[in-house]
């Protein structure tokens, strides 16, 4: 039987990489666990095993509530998004093909910005005196010393800023999936006699779903954890999950309850990406084509 030899090419190419993922990925969640049952503890006098960081946290905690309202606010985020970013998209690869990659170069232009400028922006535009408090009160809408209070520091002034964020991202996997649609398909549904909304409908709307799901899981993913962005324009009203966690860790030094958190987050983040990964392989196998 023949040796298989170590091929170290191979092993230079993926080596380094699983180094660094061990190291600083499978390490890190590793201390984290260790710390949510108690093993160890910020507190060397008080490290023994326990789950009752975990009991405490799954019995109702303010922050659990917490975590679901930071899935309802990512919901919130994700389906505006998708739904901004769609039509978007679908104007570039399927009705201006000839301008799409001066559209796609305008849509990816804000990446070269940095995330925080894009943040500070928007705290500017929302702001008391911003864009929108200056055009109301200009219309008439309101007092000069009455600014809309929801505007900045609240939980709408997370959302609005989240989706201005990621719609760009969101509508680039939407184009992917219009850009190599089978223009043919939509011609024989023209010449079976069906009207651009049900050719949308039936053929053009199924066949970018994958698309559309992968787009939903750029921003439901990582606005479920968000921190700089709450921490920047959201206040006390806009208070999220990933707030929680790094104040456990910082001032409050609550490291199992901070661990506990953290690990729970993984494992929600964990399943949802399985659970995103079988529904685009189900996506997928809809929309290839047959025969």
């Amino acid at each position: 039987m023949r040796r298989r030899r170590f091929d170290v090419g191979t092993f230079g190419l993926v080596g380094p990489p699983v180094v660094w993922l061990v190291v600083f990925f499978l390490v890190p969640v590793g201390i984290a666990a260790t710390y949510s049952i108690g093993v160890l503890s910020f507190f060397q006098n008080e490290a023994a095993f326990s789950l009752d960081g975990w009991t405490d946290f799954l019995d109702g905690s303010p922050y659990l509530h917490l975590f679901w309202k930071s899935v309802r606010m990512s919901l919130v985020v994700s389906v505006v998004s998708v739904f901004l970013a769609y039509p978007v998209a679908y104007f570039m690869a399927l009705c201006a093909p000839k301008r799409k990659y001066i559209l796609l170069l305008l849509i990816i232009a804000p990446f070269f910005v940095s995330y925080f400028l894009r943040l500070l922006a928007m705290k500017v535009i929302l702001g008391d005196q911003g864009v929108i408090n200056s055009f109301a009160y200009w219309l008439g809408l309101r007092d000069p010393d009455e600014p809309i209070p929801a505007l900045i520091y609240s939980q709408p002034a997370v959302i609005i800023t989240l989706i201005f964020v990621y719609v760009p991202l969101v509508a680039l996997p939407i184009f992917v999936v219009l850009e190599n649609l089978d223009r043919r398909l939509l011609e024989a549904a023209t010449d079976l006699g069906a009207s651009r909304r049900t050719a949308f409908r039936r053929v053009t709307l199924p066949l970018s779903l994958p698309g559309v799901l992968a787009g939903f899981i750029f921003v439901f993913v990582p606005t479920l954890g968000e921190y700089f962005t709450p921490l920047l324009v959201g206040g006390t009203g806009g208070f999220m999950f990933g707030n929680s966690i790094a104040d456990l860790y910082g001032p409050s030094l609550d490291w199992q309850t901070g661990s506990v958190l953290s690990i729970f987050l993984l494992a929600v983040i964990a399943g949802l990406m399985a659970l995103f990964a079988f529904a685009g392989r189900f996506l997928s196998f809809r929309s290839a084509p047959t025969g």
